[in-house]
């Protein structure tokens, strides 16, 4: 009898099992990892397709999540790449303290800032591993540059009216610096005080930003 009765109890789990395996696939709820779904789908379509081609939708179909979970963990594209790249700040931040002083010390707040976010080393590696990366990769390279350009360079022509020769130039001199003082160690940069940089430097980034 209770052979019986456990059968089609059996047969009837059986049968929901079985259904659940053919339920067609859909996109994911999300779950204790999906954040870290969505940022190994983000480093593969950002590799992929480089910044300004990569799109939430199909980092999010990468992901096999609903787009509105990418927007909820990370806000936005940049959001995706500050995470996903590992920076230590979201560039849209630092640029909008740098802007918020008074405009001729522009180049001094940009400075110390970018000196700043990167002082400690488990902050600034990943950073440097994009540069060394984007040397010797045409795709890391790429990507590098169109994010630097739509979330920095971009931003800060906008707000501040830097013609665009004049903030490459100035960039240019910024990621010279941290090849010196984080990559070839040259003293006595590399152990230099970040004000002491910041004093020095900054003019020269003023100049090139604001003509002052």
């Amino acid at each position: 009898m209770s052979e019986s009765a456990a059968g089609p109890v059996g047969t009837a789990q059986e049968h929901e099992n079985g259904a659940a395996t053919r339920r067609r696939p859909g996109r994911r709820p999300g779950t204790a990892d999906t954040r870290g779904q969505i940022l190994a789908a983000a480093s593969k379509i950002f590799a992929e397709k480089g910044f300004d081609k990569a799109t939430i939708r199909g980092i999010a179909r990468e992901a096999e999540v609903d787009p509105a979970l990418v927007h909820h963990y990370f806000e936005s594209k940049e959001g995706v790449f500050v995470a996903a790249m590992r920076l230590p700040a979201d560039p849209g931040q630092v640029v909008t303290r740098v802007l918020e002083g008074p405009r001729d010390r522009v180049g001094y707040r940009l400075v110390k800032e970018i000196l700043t976010v990167t002082a400690e080393p488990a902050a600034r590696e990943p950073i440097l591993a994009l540069m060394r990366t984007a040397m010797t990769n045409e795709q890391a390279l790429t990507m590098i540059r169109e994010f630097i350009t739509r979330a920095i360079l971009g931003r800060v022509m906008a707000v501040a009216g830097v013609p665009p020769m004049r903030m490459e130039a100035a960039f240019s001199q910024i990621f010279g610096m941290l090849m010196m003082r984080y990559i070839v160690r040259l003293e006595p940069l590399a152990s230099a005080d970040i004000d002491e940089v910041a004093e020095l430097v900054g003019p020269s980034i003023q100049r090139y930003m604001t003509g002052d």
